[in-house]
């Protein structure tokens, strides 16, 4: 897992899913990006038009899209085993 991923984390404050997907990106030390999308409006447009969810949290990783807390799917756009 050498290689830099975009990593985008659309979220809440509130979501505890989210705190949990943010944590598992800093243990794994995988740099990214949070957007709140309950402080920015056209963020959440961006998140619903990429994702079809108004659920958070979105995360897109090299424009890959994964809806909700997936860790396999997480760890396999990441190329982690």
């Amino acid at each position: 897992m050498k290689k830099d991923h975009k990593v985008l984390l659309f979220r809440t404050f509130s979501c505890p899913w989210c705190h949990k997907a943010a944590e598992f990106f800093k243990q794994h030390k995988v740099k990214f990006k949070e957007i709140y999308v309950d402080r920015n409006t056209k963020a959440a447009q961006e998140m619903i038009k990429k994702s079809g969810q108004m659920g958070v949290p979105v995360i897109e990783i090299d424009g890959q899209i994964i809806v909700g807390y997936d860790v396999d799917s997480i760890k396999k756009a990441l190329g982690m085993k």
